[in-house]
C-alpha cells in the first residue's frame, strides 16, 4: 500500500516469486561451476602450480568486487526502468564471449610474470560473463525487495549459497572425472544463455510491476528492522570480518595443495566450507551460537597454530587436513555469523553486500598477490590465524569474562605459535626467496665432512651438496649411483659414447654430476630462482664435464615448440614442494616426451610421495603406449642417499633387461580397472596412501 493510504500498485499475478529465486540460484551455481572449470584448463600452462587457483580465486573475488558495486551504484542512482534496460543490454553483449575457451597465444612462454597473464587471460575469456553473474544476486534481491515489500530477501543469499555449494560439490565427483574439459567450457557455456534468458524474464517482470514513472513508494523499500544508516565503523567491521573469512580460506588452501597436488577436488574442499558457513549464518539465527562458536573458536586457533608451527606434525597429512579444514569451518561460521548478526535491513542490501565483497577481496589479494610479493615463506596462514584471534577479542569484549578471557589467550597463544613457527623456519636458513611458484630456503647443516647444504621447496627437501672437495661431487639424495635414474644413467656410459640427457626439474641439479665430457645435460625448469640458487649456491651445475643448458619455463610446453631433442634419458623430476604437477603424469605428455627420445632411450619418472602411489599411474600410461616399465625402488646409499622410486619407461625391452637395472628392477602389478591419466581425465584420490 502506498504511505496515507493510496490505492495499492496493480502488480501482474503472472510474476511468479519463484522466478527470483531460480534466477538467483542458476546464477550462484554457474559462478561457482566456472571457477575450477577455467583453472583447470590453463593450470597446466603455469607449471601446475598452487598459486594458479590462488591467482584465479584473486580474480573472481575482484569481479565479484565490481559486480556488486555495480549493483549497489545502478540500485541508488539509476531509474528502476533504465537499470533494467541496462542490465539486458550488458547480458546480451556478454553473449558474444562465448564459448569460455581461453586461446593458445594466452600460454607463457617463460619469461612472463604468471599472475598478471592470468588475470589478463581470465578477463578477456570470462570477464564479462562472470561480472554479470556476480550482479546478479544483490539486484535481483533488490527486485524482489521492490517487488514484494514487506518480505526480506536475505534468505536468497542463502539459496545462493546454496547453488555455489552444489557446484563445487559436484565438480570434482559428477563432472570432473566423466566429462572432458572441453565440453565442460561448452556446456557452461549453454547454461549462461540459459541464465541470461531467466535473467531477462525477471527483469521484465519486475518491469512490467513499476508504477508509471518509476515513482517507487517509500514503504515499498522500508526496512524490515529499526536500523539507521549504517555507520563508517559498522560498514568497516563488515570488511574486516569477510576479509578475515577470504584471508584464512586461501591460506588454508595453500597450505593443503602446498604438500599433496593443486588440484579440483583440494581446491574445492575448503572452499565449500567457507560457502557452507555463509549458507548457515544467512539462513537462520538458529544455526550461529556464539557462545559456543566463539568458545570453540577460541580453542581451534590455539590448535591450529600449534599445529602449524610444530616441525613434527609437518607431514602428518590426515593430521592436517582435519585440522585446517575444521578450523577453517569454524572460524568462517564467527566471521560470517557476526555479519548476519550485523546485517542492515533490505534498504542497505547492495551496501552490505558490497562490503561483504571488498573484504573477499581484499582478504584474496592479500593472500594471492600480496604476500607472495612481501613474504618470505607462507607466513600468512599464521598472521590469518591472529587477525581470527583479534577479531574475536573485539566480537566479545563486552561480554562474560569467561569469553574475554579465552580470546585473550587465543590472542597471545596466535601471536607466539607464529613467532614459533618464523624461528623454526629460519633455523639453518642461509637463504630464502619466494614466487609464484612457492617458498625456496637453502639450508645448511652437519659438521666437519658431514657438513651439507640443501634446497628445500616448501617442506620438502629437493637436493643435497656436500660441501667437503670429496664429496662435493658425488649424487646424493634420490639420484645416488643405486637410485633408479643413476643406474639408467650408467647403465648407457659404455655404450654411448656422448650422451644427450633431459631434465624437467632443475632443483640442485645434482643429475648433472654424472655428466662427462661430450655429454649434453638440459634442465627444464619453470621458477627462475631455482635457476639461479642453483648456479650461486650449490656447484653440481659448474663443475659438471657436461655441456649444461637450462631453458626457462614450463618443460612441457617448451617440448612441445622444440624440435626433438634425440635424448638418450628423459628424467621426469618435477615437484613444487610434495606436490605434483599433474600434467607431466598425463597420456599426452607421454606422447610429447617421446617424440623428443632416441630409439631404446628411457623415460624415467621420479615417483617418491609420502601421500600419492604414483606408480600404477605410469604403469598404466606406458601399458597404454605399449611401452616397457618396471619400478627401481632404493633406499639410499648410507648417508649420502634418500629412499627413491623411479619408474623407467622404454620403447626397448633390452633398454630395461641391462645387468645395472636389471638387478634391481621390480616388475609392476598392472590395474586393469584403472584408466591412464589425461589432459581431460586424473584421478587423485585413487592413488591416495
Amino acid at each position: 500500500m502506498r504511505a496515507g493510504g493510496a490505492t495499492a500498485l496493480a502488480y501482474p499475478p503472472f510474476a511468479p516469486m519463484p522466478l527470483y529465486a531460480i534466477t538467483i540460484f542458476c546464477s550462484a551455481f554457474l559462478l561457482f561451476l566456472v571457477q575450477p572449470i577455467m583453472a583447470k584448463q590453463i593450470l597446466p600452462w603455469f607449471g601446475g602450480s598452487a598459486n594458479v587457483w590462488t591467482t584465479c580465486l584473486v580474480f573472481f573475488q575482484l569481479v565479484l568486487l565490481l559486480g556488486y558495486a555495480y549493483a549497489d551504484l545502478v540500485v541508488r542512482w539509476v531509474p528502476a526502468r533504465a537499470q533494467l534496460w541496462l542490465h539486458a543490454t550488458l547480458l546480451a553483449v556478454s553473449c558474444l564471449m562465448l564459448p569460455i575457451i581461453p586461446g593458445a597465444h594466452w600460454k607463457p612462454l617463460g619469461s612472463e610474470s604468471p599472475a598478471p597473464l592470468i588475470l589478463g587471460l581470465l578477463a578477456l575469456t570470462v570477464g564479462l560473463p562472470y561480472f554479470l553473474l556476480s550482479t546478479t544476486s544483490p539486484l535481483a534481491q533488490s527486485w524482489f525487495a521492490r517487488r514484494y515489500p514487506g518480505r526480506s530477501p536475505y534468505r536468497l543469499f542463502a539459496l545462493s549459497n546454496l547453488a555455489s555449494m552444489l557446484a563445487l560439490a559436484g565438480y570434482p565427483f559428477a563432472l570432473e572425472p566423466w566429462v572432458t574439459t572441453r565440453i565442460q567450457s561448452y556446456g557452461w557455456s549453454a547454461g549462461y544463455l540459459l541464465f541470461v534468458l531467466l535473467c531477462a524474464a525477471c527483469a521484465w517482470y519486475s518491469l512490467r510491476a513499476l508504477p508509471p514513472g518509476d515513482a517507487v513508494p517509500a514503504s515499498d523499500m522500508a526496512p524490515l528492522a529499526p536500523d539507521g544508516k549504517p555507520t563508517p565503523g559498522r560498514q568497516l567491521l563488515w570488511v574486516a570480518l569477510a576479509a578475515t573469512g577470504s584471508f584464512l580460506l586461501l591460506a588454508v588452501t595453500n597450505h593443503i595443495c602446498e604438500n599433496i597436488s593443486s588440484i579440483p577436488l583440494l581446491w574445492i574442499v575448503p572452499l565449500s566450507i567457507y560457502l557452507l558457513s555463509f549458507i548457515l549464518c544467512f539462513d537462520s539465527s538458529r544455526w550461529y551460537r556464539r557462545d559456543l562458536v566463539a568458545g570453540t573458536l577460541a580453542a581451534g586457533l590455539g590448535v591450529m597454530g600449534w599445529t602449524l608451527a610444530s616441525r613434527e606434525l609437518t607431514h602428518r597429512l590426515e593430521l592436517q587436513i582435519a585440522v585446517f579444514c575444521i578450523g577453517l569451518f569454524v572460524a568462517c561460521m564467527f566471521c560470517h555469523g557476526e555479519l548476519a548478526r550485523l546485517k542492515p535491513s533490505p534498504r542497505y542490501l547492495t551496501r552490505f553486500y558490497l562490503m561483504i565483497s571488498a573484504g573477499g577481496a581484499l582478504g584474496s589479494t592479500l593472500v594471492g598477490i600480496v604476500a607472495p610479493l612481501v613474504l618470505p615463506a607462507y607466513f600468512e596462514l599464521s598472521f590469518g590465524l591472529v587477525a581470527c584471534a583479534l577479531l574475536l577479542a573485539l566480537q566479545v569484549r563486552r561480554e562474560h569474562p569467561v569469553f574475554i578471557t579465552l580470546a585473550a589467550v587465543a590472542v597471545l597463544f596466535t601471536i607466539g605459535t607464529a613467532g614459533w613457527g618464523i624461528d623454526e623456519f629460519y633455523d639453518g636458513t642461509i637463504l630464502a626467496t619466494r614466487n609464484f611458484y612457492g617458498v625456496l630456503r637453502v639450508q645448511e647443516g652437519g659438521a666437519d665432512a658431514g657438513r651439507h647444504r640443501s634446497l628445500v621447496h616448501g617442506t620438502i627437501l629437493h637436493g643435497n651438496q656436500y660441501l667437503d672437495p670429496n664429496l662435493s661431487r658425488t649424487p646424493t639424495t634420490y639420484y645416488t649411483s643405486t637410485s633408479g635414474v643413476g643406474r639408467a644413467i650408467e647403465s648407457m656410459h659404455p655404450t654411448t659414447r656422448h650422451l644427450k640427457i633431459g631434465v624437467i626439474g632443475l632443483g640442485t641439479g645434482t643429475i648433472a654430476a654424472y655428466g662427462s665430457r661430450g655429454d649434453v645435460y638440459r634442465f627444464y625448469d619453470i621458477n627462475p630462482a631455482v635457476i639461479r640458487i642453483a648456479n650461486t649456491e650449490f656447484t653440481y651445475l659448474k663443475n659438471s664435464d657436461a655441456t649444461i643448458e637450462t631453458p626457462l619455463g614450463d618443460a612441457r610446453l617448451n617440448l612441445e615448440r622444440e624440435p626433438a631433442q634425440g635424448f638418450d634419458l628423459l628424467a621426469i623430476d618435477a615437484f613444487s614442494s610434495d606436490s605434483i604437477p599433474v600434467h607431466l603424469l598425463t597420456y599426452e605428455a607421454l606422447t610429447i616426451y617421446r617424440k623428443h627420445m632416441k630409439p631404446g632411450g628411457i623415460i624415467a619418472f621420479h615417483v617418491t610421495n609420502r601421500y600419492l602411489d604414483l606408480v600404477p599411474v605410469v604403469e598404466r600410461l606406458a601399458e597404454a603406449q605399449r611401452l616397457h616399465a618396471v619400478l627401481v625402488a632404493d633406499e639410499g646409499e648410507g648417508a649420502l642417499g634418500s629412499r627413491s622410486d623411479w619408474v623407467l619407461v622404454s620403447d626397448s625391452a633390452g633398454s630395461l633387461a641391462v645387468p645395472l637395472i636389471a638387478e634391481a628392477a621390480k616388475p609392476i602389478e598392472p590395474r586393469r580397472g584403472w584408466a591412464p591419466w589425461t589432459d581431460d581425465f586424473n584421478n587423485i584420490v585413487q592413488v591416495l596412501k
